[in-house]
């Protein structure tokens, strides 16, 4: 289904009991803010595990993933709730088909918002991709300039970057840590780049990096917890960054329906109307005047002047 009724979050209790703590804990934290509700959205190419870590949130397989379909085929949101706290996370398709941003996936994706989240707000929006992908390309730049283009540049004051198979052996002989900084800062350079932020507002967007090890060969520590190389339990890490973003002070992004139906192309160019007017007044319709004028004058006068 697109959408479902809210459940109870019963499968939070599956979570070891070490991460069942840290998980209560960032909850609470939320709650004694006055946040009732938090939305994620989450976002990026196909095939990242994008739904599988919408699955280890949640703690249990809401989202179908398998070797023969990399990703949903349509935006699917889960709700679970738990004390009087409702967290929502929208999994969405691949961004990219053919080689290129698909308008109609993020048509498809905003008109989804629509039906469910009218005039309430996205919280977080989670930008998913792979930590073992060693380039950034154009195209990536072309899918933050499309999100930012839909959403607006707001969208990245409630953003962080979700770098997924982050269980391995770095190349080239770099330590873990300093694979993991490469790749983060030159994704987060092309996010900066394809949003347009300049170098001077860089600071107030202050785009947070966590990892993430969905698959079944994570290692473990003393707890049973999925850990990091770095030995960091990595689920509550990520939801201690989610909190942390759903609290930075920045206002989330409404859903509304300007949101939806995007820029009127009626309206595009507008602001430029005034210059072009000028534009031609004095270099058209100043130099035809005066030669309008000066033929007039030559006219006027007699033959023999």
């Amino acid at each position: 289904m697109a959408g479902e009724l809210v459940r109870e979050w019963t499968a939070i209790q599956q979570f070891p009991a070490a991460t069942q703590e840290k998980l209560v804990d960032l909850l609470g934290k939320l709650k004694n803010q006055d946040v009732n509700t938090l939305t994620i959205l989450v976002m990026g190419k196909g095939g990242v595990g994008k739904s599988s870590t919408v699955n280890s949130i949640i703690g249990e397989r809401v989202v179908t993933v398998s070797a023969f379909q990399a990703e949903t085929p349509r935006p699917v949101m889960v709700s679970r709730s738990r004390s009087g706290f409702t967290l929502n996370i929208i999994d969405t398709p691949g961004l990219v088909e053919g080689g290129y941003v698909s308008d109609q996936v993020l048509d498809t994706i905003k008109s989804f918002l629509g039906r469910f989240l009218l005039n309430k707000t996205i919280d977080v929006l989670l930008y998913v991709d792979r930590l073992d992908t060693y380039r950034v390309d154009n195209l990536d730049k072309q899918i933050v300039k499309a999100i930012t283009d839909s959403f607006g540049k707001e969208i990245w004051h409630k953003a962080m970057v979700v770098l997924t198979h982050a269980q391995l052996s770095p190349p080239d002989a770099l330590s873990y840590e300093e694979f993991f900084s490469k790749r983060s800062e030159s994704l987060l350079k092309c996010v900066r780049q394809g949003a347009r932020i300049s170098k001077k507002d860089a600071k107030n967007f202050g785009i947070p990096v966590a990892l993430v090890e969905n698959s079944g060969r994570c290692n473990k520590n003393e707890h049973d917890e999925k850990i990091l190389p770095t030995g960091t339990p990595w689920i509550p890490n990520l939801v201690h960054i989610i909190t942390d973003v759903s609290l930075n002070g920045k206002s989330g992004i409404l859903v509304d329906q300007k949101l939806i139906e995007g820029p009127n192309a009626n309206d595009r160019g507008k602001v430029f109307i005034p210059l072009i007017l000028a534009l031609q007044y004095f270099f058209v319709i100043k130099p035809i005047q005066k030669w309008i004028k000066d033929d007039v004058a030559r006219e006027s006068r007699p033959a023999w002047d």
